[in-house]
């Protein structure tokens, strides 16, 4: 995509969201159902893919593990933002890859030890860039990148989330 596509096709969104700041709130959603074993088959939009639990936890690692699953989000989120960032300033990129890791103590998740956090404890997220561009423009990149993506920025700053149990599943 080029520098004028993207402007024409955001330029009108944006001004909508001027006027209109409600309009920019949109509620996306997920949704999964529990299946067979200890797995959980989740709609993505595109496919259907079946989450289980990790081989450290005792998972047969035929099914994603929902970490990988976050991990990927984040991958994928700041790949486009970092697309569309390059995009809007002219940068010009040949090529690019993203990568995330993640370190989980998994004493944690099975109740083996109380002092070791649920969840990911290190998250490292790196780009490799190849372009003709500046220091000051892969900084520039880089910088604004992370500010626009919104699975780190939901990592980074973690929302209030709602937790609810319901009566029987539709």
């Amino acid at each position: 995509m080029e520098i004028t596509d993207l402007k024409s096709v955001q330029a009108p969104l944006k001004d909508q969201y001027r006027q209109d700041p409600e309009s920019a709130v949109v509620t996306l959603k997920a949704k999964g159902a529990l299946s067979e074993g200890i797995t959980c088959s989740v709609e993505t939009g595109k496919a259907l893919v079946k989450a289980g639990l990790h081989r450290a936890t005792g998972g047969d690692g035929m099914s994603l593990c929902s970490g990988d699953m976050l991990l990927e989000a984040l991958v994928a989120c700041a790949g486009v933002t970092m697309g569309a960032v390059a995009t809007s300033l002219g940068y010009k990129i040949d090529d690019a890859r993203v990568y995330a890791e993640g370190d989980i103590d998994f004493r944690g998740t099975l109740a083996v030890a109380k002092d070791a956090p649920v969840g990911f404890r290190d998250i490292r997220l790196t780009f490799e860039v190849d372009g003709d561009l500046t220091e000051e423009q892969r900084a520039t990149l880089i910088k604004l990148t992370e500010r626009y993506c919104v699975v780190l920025q939901t990592i980074r700053t973690a929302p209030p989330v709602a937790v609810k149990i319901t009566g029987p599943a539709a």
